[in-house]
């Protein structure tokens, strides 16, 4: 029973960064997450706004990459400018290519292997992406997390989601949804909360639009586990 109360619980929360108007937040169970309590934060990601949601590391700011508007009130919200490109997550290998990047043969295979994981591939972006999310470089760094909540998110969202981490700039990520909402700027249209997030490295960054793949940033996932996995398909 009481699990079941977790699932529907929905709150306001006054917040510091909103000038003292509440934000919804809406409180699911990290494993079983309720579809209708979802489909309401998928409602206002479709609507352009910015949320806070959780990741298989950390928790995150959700937008439509597609959306130019959007992507811009994710820089604010977190207080940076547009000049660093934005990772993203995706519910499934096609999402991404439908919605967000040209998979290569080499990014077949590690998200065969590595998703839903903590491996971030950096991949040709499409055109239907906002400018600013790419920054200019026409790449686009994306996974298909382990964790059901943004997954099933992204997947009623209809689009992949931008997953910057929910902190303002220059300061620490937040490991639970009220940490992460307690410090962001005024522009927040919601907060998904699940609890505390497993924390821990960031994703491992590779590149994968070549035949061979490039480390661009260590993280969870050890590049040697990567290479070794290759090699044991080649």
């Amino acid at each position: 029973m009481g699990r079941l109360c977790r699932r529907n619980r929905k709150q306001s929360l006054p917040t510091p960064y909103n000038q003292g108007v509440a934000v919804e937040r809406w409180v699911v169970s990290p494993l079983d997450p309720d579809p209708g309590v979802l489909a309401r934060a998928a409602g206002v990601l479709r609507a352009g706004g910015v949320i806070v949601f959780p990741t298989d590391t950390l928790y995150g700011l959700a937008a439509d990459p597609r959306n130019p508007a959007a992507v811009a009130a994710v820089f604010r919200v977190k207080g940076r400018g547009p000049d660093e490109p934005l990772p993203l997550v995706a519910a499934d290998v096609g999402q991404v290519e439908g919605e967000a990047a040209v998979m290569s043969p080499l990014a077949r295979r590690l998200a065969e292997r590595f998703w839903p994981g903590p491996l971030t591939l950096v991949l040709a972006a499409r055109t239907t992406l906002a400018p600013s999310v790419t920054a200019g470089t026409g790449t686009v760094a994306i996974r298909v997390p382990d964790h059901v909540v943004a997954r099933r998110l992204t997947a009623l969202a209809g689009f992949p989601l931008t997953s910057t981490s929910a902190n303002r700039s220059g300061f620490p990520a937040a490991a639970t949804a009220v940490e992460a909402a307690a410090g962001l700027e005024e522009g927040l249209a919601g907060v998904l909360d699940a609890g505390i997030t497993p924390g821990g490295a960031p994703s491992t960054i590779v590149d994968a639009r070549g035949d061979e793949p490039r480390l661009v940033r260590a993280g969870a996932i050890a590049f040697e586990r990567v290479l070794e996995a290759l090699r044991v398909e080649g």
